[in-house]
């Protein structure tokens, strides 16, 4: 059977806050002077905002550029920021430390990223953005000259031996004058952009962070609208850099997660049992006693900053968003840097174009001009020691950053280097195991019953989308050398070494179902074995207020 396509203007791929404010912004541009533009996006997810995780505490700078209005429009931006608290934690205790200058909250809201995703979706499809959730893309198509020229979703009805079956439903064509790329965090496709065209050759590994979350209803009595809590310390290690949130909302809700760097070092280290961990402190514990866990999922972030950040357009498209990692870290915010890479690249796409896309050039160079001109590149600059710093420690940290910070100003001489995740695993033998509490279901939860409420499906009867380039290394290098580090890492127990009755033989076992496409894996593997791909469109986490 073959694919039908579509053809149109704009084709963007992902349906976060990059691919939505750059959608609004082609189409308010179009509609200002008067001339056609189709814009077409596509969301892997069940429906905008399935698959989308954040803290999150928003600061609505290019918000308020994109949609003045927003206010008037129902933004659901309905609790603002209040106290800003952050504490240093030893085992039993806690301190307030100052709170960054970069973390003052004034100005900001507490806010569900997946709700203010949805809103963002309806303001697109009344400028006529035409959505698709539900459509993975799956692969990137080029023209004759080896420029981009839109992408095919994938197949559905797919069995798991790679043959059709009854339901098999062939991929879309979509394509455009230019693509934008807006997977967010490692994206799967991207990563194919960057070998073709060798985007990442004068740019600094990409270092990120796996941000583990839940979402609670707790006793009126202990919910304060507006906090916002950060630590450092307990119950991290000295040399491993990470840290935990807590965010009051509205509706006596409170986000609760715990965010650990990539490139920590022990193998027996699991971030998802850190955030349990993190939940029993006693200046934590109190506040979920007697409440109720109604949400839980997990995803990577590109933590690298500015030095990471690769090239940025190529013939047929450009990055935005997290995909090509404006995270602003120290801040603890990339959703206005997203928003704003978004609205920079539908500017110069349409400078560049005179208003009439099949005419622009195959590579709009104005884009990484613009953004350097704007208060974003700015930020970045400023941040951009701050992340590497901890690579010494969290003491050295600290003590850099407010180095940095109050003496320099973010403007030091100097840039500091950023390493690759996956080469910092030591091996276990050099390691000390490090041992969880069990769950006691009432604060304290395992992985599965964590897993059932991210509402993660899958068709079951499709090829693994967790693809493995060698199926041996898992045993010979991972295990041996690593103790599995995977079964620890991943916070959705996808994978298990199984033995047999003996307690030989083992073997790797993927629950790809469980897969909440956080994305760590094909990031954390220390051989970089594992391969992240799509699966079916509209499988995976369905996030409620997340």
């Amino acid at each position: 059977m073959q694919r039908e396509s579509m053809e149109f203007d704009v084709v963007i791929v992902g349906g976060g806050p990059a691919g939505l404010a750059a959608a609004i912004r082609l189409r308010q541009l179009a509609i200002e002077s008067g001339r056609e533009l189709s814009v077409c996006l596509i969301e892997k997810g069940s429906e905008l905002g399935a698959h989308i995780l954040s803290g999150a505490v928003f600061e609505p700078k290019a918000l308020d550029e994109l949609i003045p209005d927003w206010k008037d429009k129902g933004a659901p931006l309905l609790t603002p920021a209040g106290d800003d608290h952050f504490l240093f934690f030893t085992e039993t205790r806690s301190v307030r430390l100052p709170t960054p200058p970069q973390m003052h909250n004034h100005g900001n809201y507490i806010i569900s990223l997946g709700n203010l995703v949805r809103w963002l979706g309806e303001q697109a499809e009344e400028l006529g953005v035409e959505i698709f959730p539900g459509f993975a893309a799956a692969e990137v198509l080029y023209d004759e000259s080896g420029a981009v020229r839109g992408i095919a979703t994938g197949d559905m009805g797919v069995g798991r031996d790679g043959r059709p079956t009854a339901n098999h439903a062939p991929g879309v064509e979509l394509l455009a004058g230019q693509t934008l790329f807006a997977e967010g965090c490692r994206g799967s496709l991207t990563k194919t952009l960057f070998e073709r065209f060798a985007l990442r050759r004068h740019a600094a590994p990409q270092t990120y962070g796996l941000g583990v979350k839940e979402l609670w209803e707790i006793d009126p009595a202990r919910h304060k609208p507006g906090l916002v809590v950060h630590s450092v310390g307990w119950p991290l290690d000295g040399e491993t850099y990470g840290g935990s949130f807590l965010y009051h909302l509205e509706n006596n809700q409170v986000a609760v997660g715990f965010v650990v760097g990539l490139d920590y070092k022990n193998p027996y280290l699991s971030p998802f049992e850190e955030l349990q961990r993190y939940k029993t402190h006693p200046a934590i514990r109190p506040t979920f006693v007697g409440g109720r866990r109604i949400a839980y999922g997990a995803r990577a972030l590109s933590e690298g900053g500015l030095q990471s950040i690769p090239q940025l357009t190529f013939p047929g498209g450009l990055l935005i968003g997290d995909t090509a990692g404006f995270l602003n870290t120290p801040k603890i915010k990339g959703i206005h840097t997203a928003m704003k890479s978004g609205m920079v690249a539908a500017e110069a796409l349409f400078e560049a174009s005179n208003g009439l896309p099949a005419a622009a050039p195959r590579e709009i160079l104005g884009y990484p001009e613009r953004l350097k001109a704007s208060w974003l590149w700015e930020e970045l600059y400023l941040a951009r020691n701050i992340r590497p710093a901890f690579h010494w420690g969290l003491w050295a940290g600290l003590v850099y950053s407010a180095v940095d910070t109050y003496l320099f100003r973010g403007r030091a001489p100097w840039t500091l280097p950023v390493h690759a995740d996956h080469q910092q695993l030591r091996p276990a033998a050099r390691s000390v195991p490090i041992v969880y509490p069990k769950p006691d279901g009432q604060v304290t939860f395992d992985r599965l019953s964590s897993v059932f409420i991210s509402n993660a499906a899958h068709e079951e009867d499709q090829p693994v989308h967790l693809q493995l380039k060698d199926p041996n290394v898992p045993i010979t290098v991972n295990l041996a050398l690593y103790d599995a580090p995977e079964q620890r890492y991943c916070p959705a127990g996808v994978y298990e070494i199984i033995r047999d009755d003996a307690g030989q033989s083992p073997r790797l076992q993927i629950n790809a179902s469980n897969c909440v496409h956080c994305k760590s894996c094909d990031i954390k593997d220390p051989s970089q074995n594992i391969n992240w791909v799509v699966p079916e469109g509209g499988g995976g986490p369905n996030y409620p207020n997340m």
